[in-house]
């Protein structure tokens, strides 16, 4: 979540699979993130093993720090990791780190894993500091950053609020549904979870769609992310088996989801050494030609169009299903 406070260095991050997909590699940690639109059983089955869940929601300020019956109870005793977010920009990898703190036999990379074993029964606040202090996770984070090279300091315009996002994480913990919150004081908990059918994630839903029957209708102001195993090598086990026993239709539809899933891998690394690129030169360059072939207007009165058609759309979507059956 952005703010006032100090930043610290950390930027700004977007809520992509990509993003937190290549953290994830950079941290050293055989997992990627997918977008969740459907939290339904049949939709879940496919991304399993499951690890933990990312959630993004417009910040608002509340009164009472206390949550709800309906929102869990903190768990001061609580027996795995959670580090308060010390300074601004920094929720993202902080939601992640919270959660992969929490993942039982996790593999990892030298730094994550020294960073995990140093901050081990630190309170979340003295956590959440050395978490954010360390300089190799912050340039991790900042390397997936868009750059910034526009200031509207010193032209005399009026400061405008911000509209704030934070990501919180959704996580089994021995046997209980926690909520880690960085701005919050204790990890919540939101009950226990039957290992049959669902596991966790029943639960995981119940509390996310009782979260989002607080937004008004039609809100697209939150999304939600999931925290898997990657899928290419067991995809690879499998065409291989499939290859020695003789399978060829059944080799065929594997090699179809490698290459899709693979496809998406690409697509990801391509965004993301946009996201390195400073674009502001190009920009300029092209609204200049416009201009000058008096081209700019009808421009922006088309893409004007188009985004008002977009918005329409976006507000008749549910980005994330949460009826039962």
């Amino acid at each position: 979540m952005s703010g006032d406070d100090d930043s610290s260095g950390w930027q700004l991050t977007e809520s992509d699979p990509g993003v937190f997909t290549e953290l994830l590699k950079n941290l050293g940690v055989p997992y990627i993130v997918d977008d969740l639109y459907s939290l339904e059983p049949e939709a879940l089955s496919a991304l399993q093993p499951l690890h933990a869940l990312i959630f993004l929601f417009k910040w608002l300020p509340s009164t009472d720090d206390e949550p709800s019956n309906q929102a869990g109870e903190y768990d001061i005793d609580f027996p795995g990791f959670f580090a308060h977010q010390t300074v601004s920009n920094a929720c993202a990898t902080l939601a992640v780190i919270n959660a992969l703190g929490n993942i039982p036999s996790l593999t990892s990379g030298t730094q994550l894993a020294n960073l995990l074993s140093f901050t081990a029964g630190m309170d979340p606040q003295t956590c959440g500091m050395a978490v954010t202090s360390a300089g190799w996770l912050r340039e991790s984070h900042n390397a997936l950053s868009p750059p910034s090279a526009i200031s509207l300091d010193g032209l005399g315009l009026p400061k405008k609020t911000e509209d704030a996002y934070h990501f919180v994480v959704y996580i089994p913990v021995l046997g209980s549904v926690y909520e880690l919150d960085g701005l919050k004081p204790w990890p919540v908990r939101h009950g226990d979870y039957e290992d049959s059918n669902e596991g966790w994630l029943r639960k995981a839903r119940e509390v996310i769609e009782a979260r989002i029957a607080g937004y008004p209708q039609g809100a697209i102001e939150f999304s939600l992310l999931a925290v898997r195993d990657d899928p290419l090598p067991a995809m690879h086990r499998q065409l291989e088996a499939a290859r020695q026993s003789g399978q060829a239709a059944e080799a065929r539809e594997i090699l179809s989801k490698i290459s899709h899933e693979n496809s998406k891998r690409d697509r990801w690394t391509f965004e993301n050494s946009l996201r390195r690129h400073n674009h502001i030169g190009l920009a300029h360059a092209l609204l200049l030609a416009l201009a000058k072939a008096g081209r700019l207007q009808p421009a922006i009165e088309n893409s004007r169009k188009l985004m008002r058609e977009r918005i329409e759309k976006q507000r008749n979507m549910v980005p994330v299903d949460m009826d039962e059956d």
